[in-house]
């Protein structure tokens, strides 16, 4: 049964993550949605982190939120399709610009996630 706590986490997080993406990237150009999505997925995870490392939460609900949610919200396919992309315009500073960013910005937030409920 835990798949469905997953399958259900995992739908609720790609929609979200489709409707940012929406959002964020409706003139083109940068892929901000990418990054917000993941971003937000990092603080997400840290604060549920930090939460359990605490207090109990059930084993189906860290399979919903951490698992399913965070992990159909967060993209490392669609990042690495759009440094492809970069790449493939030859535009090389783009493309390290924003796999400098996406790790450091994701770091960042997965640890002021952490930190929230310190």
């Amino acid at each position: 049964m835990a798949w469905l706590y997953v399958f259900i986490g995992g739908g609720a997080g790609s929609i979200c993550r489709f409707v940012l993406g929406q959002w964020l990237n409706r003139t083109g150009g940068y892929p901000w949605g990418t990054l917000a999505a993941n971003s937000v997925s990092c603080i997400v995870l840290g604060i549920l982190v930090a939460y359990t490392s605490k207090e109990h939460l059930a084993l189906e609900w860290r399979l919903l939120l951490m698992t399913g949610f965070c992990g159909g919200f967060s993209t490392f396919s669609t990042f690495s399709n759009e440094v492809l992309q970069f790449m493939r315009q030859a535009d090389y500073p783009a493309a390290m610009l924003y796999v400098g960013m996406s790790l450091l910005v994701g770091l960042f937030s997965l640890w002021l996630g952490l930190r929230l409920l310190d």
